[in-house]
């Protein structure tokens, strides 16, 4: 069988890639190693921690946030095998919708574990040990990336006591306590939604902050917010050793400056520490393809590798591992496989943190803006002073903007507070198209409404705001 485009993986970046490229007239299959279309994210990442994340703060709202609005209940009751039911059902909707556009682009799939046999040759073998060997001109290598574990730590994932995100989206019971190693996004999400349900949660962290990476003032400020709601974090702690303990776990760690052993016992320890690229089984190095230093598919600007019509996108190659950034790839290199130009902008790719309050940011940190020597100003609005939030009890958190000192461009911006993830879209459009802060502060804002605090930001940043 000999097709245009043959996409091995169906997350984010493969399955966009193989429905824009049938879009674009090419004939395209998909190989998935899975029963169901979606990868990580669809079955196992984002949308059934998004589905947890919303339950979780519902139930929390409900246990104690509705009473100083006027509104009484009798004492909330945790069902946690209806809100497992919930991410499920969300998460067969969700890949029955994938399925739905491969029919509906006329994309061929097949079920097995793909693997390269050389430029153009492509073979999958299902479960029961059948190969099916399939041709093409381009083979998209999109199987983006695995549970990382702890370097230099031999742990043993059985995914009920000791859990990766994988886990730790099914528990049967909410944890008395709960250590996550990692305070990054996924620790931080799933830490949070067993916080809210009941859990004690620690966060053991190698760095001296949260969020690694993100704006600093983002980290401390979302930190304090986080421990106002119960959590508690062990920062600059080197992890040496997890391991079961009768019916639970226990952790060790140790400063990572010098400094005693410290041990903490729990039910369930979450191990977030990061993703690596999955590029196990797929006959890369037999068929020629390079990989880089941390393992990852080497490729051009247009992603192609060093082998011609091999390319690849998404976590398996460099940058951010975001599902939205994956997807772009796959657009592009679609259009660039149909003989059009794709691009990726990839100074303005959005990252959220899906806790409550959100965390989002588009662009440059502070911290980036000074190593780089980049003369800048920052404006800056907290939401305790945005109507909209008071009335919601949403004032947590703050809108901060980053622009060129000369020329008010703006290179950065960073929300923590309610709604973030969708606010900080204002600030990408606006640096997508070279735009000021002045351009957004003079842009006219409904009120009352959370974005309210962008636009005072803009304002902030080339002029004063005006509220406070």
């Amino acid at each position: 069988m000999s097709y245009d485009v043959i996409v091995i993986g169906s997350g984010p970046g493969g399955y966009v890639c193989a429905i824009k490229a049938a879009q674009l007239g090419l004939k395209v299959a998909v190989v998935e190693k899975r029963a169901t279309f979606g990868g990580t994210c669809l079955n196992i990442g984002c949308i059934p921690s998004k589905a947890l994340l919303h339950a979780s703060e519902v139930f929390a709202h409900a246990s104690h946030g509705m009473e100083s609005l006027g509104v009484e209940t009798g004492k909330t009751k945790l069902n946690l095998g209806k809100m497992m039911e919930h991410k499920d059902a969300v998460v067969k909707s969700n890949v029955e919708g994938v399925a739905y556009l491969f029919k509906k682009n006329k994309i061929e799939s097949f079920i097995g574990t793909g693997k390269l046999l050389g430029e153009g040759k492509v073979s999958v073998t299902d479960d029961d040990g059948k190969e099916t060997e399939l041709e093409a001109k381009n083979v998209v290598i999109a199987t983006g990336s695995d549970v990382a574990g702890i370097p230099g730590v031999d742990v043993k994932i059985d995914e009920k006591v000791i859990v990766s995100s994988t886990g730790g989206i099914a528990l049967e019971k909410v944890p008395e306590h709960m250590v996550v190693v990692g305070g990054g996004v996924i620790g931080l999400e799933m830490g949070s939604v067993w916080s809210r349900l009941g859990a004690k949660v620690t966060v053991v962290e190698y760095l001296d902050s949260i969020l690694g990476g993100m704006d600093a003032d983002v980290a401390k400020q979302f930190q304090r917010i986080l421990a106002k709601q119960g959590m508690e974090f062990k920062l600059g702690q080197k992890v040496t050793g997890v391991e079961t303990a009768g019916k639970g776990a226990k952790v060790s760690f140790e400063p990572v400056k010098g400094g005693d052993t410290e041990t903490l016992e729990a039910d369930v320890v979450l191990i977030a520490t990061g993703r690596k690229p999955y590029t196990e089984g797929l006959g890369l190095e037999d068929a020629g393809v390079v990989l880089d230093e941390r393992g990852r598919v080497r490729t051009d600007h247009h992603y192609q590798t060093n082998v011609p019509g091999v390319y690849a996108i998404g976590d398996v190659i460099a940058g951010p591992m975001l599902a939205h950034k994956a997807e772009d790839e796959g657009v592009a290199l679609a259009e660039i496989m149909a003989g059009q130009a794709g691009h990726v902008n990839y100074d303005v790719i959005p990252s959220v943190v899906y806790t409550q309050p959100e965390v989002a940011a588009v662009g440059k940190t502070e911290e980036e803006l000074k190593s780089d020597g980049v003369k800048y100003k920052a404006g800056k609005f907290p939401f305790s002073a945005n109507g909209r939030a008071r009335a919601m009890q949403a004032s947590d958190g703050f809108v901060k903007i980053l622009a060129d000192a000369e020329t008010d461009r703006v290179l950065g911006a960073h929300i923590v507070g309610f709604g973030a993830g969708e606010m900080i879209h204002e600030l990408a459009v606006l640096m997508e198209f070279g735009g000021s802060s002045e351009d957004l502060g003079r842009t006219c804002h409904a009120h009352p409404t959370m974005s309210e605090a962008v636009r005072e930001a803009a304002l902030a940043t080339f002029a004063k705001p005006l509220h406070i």
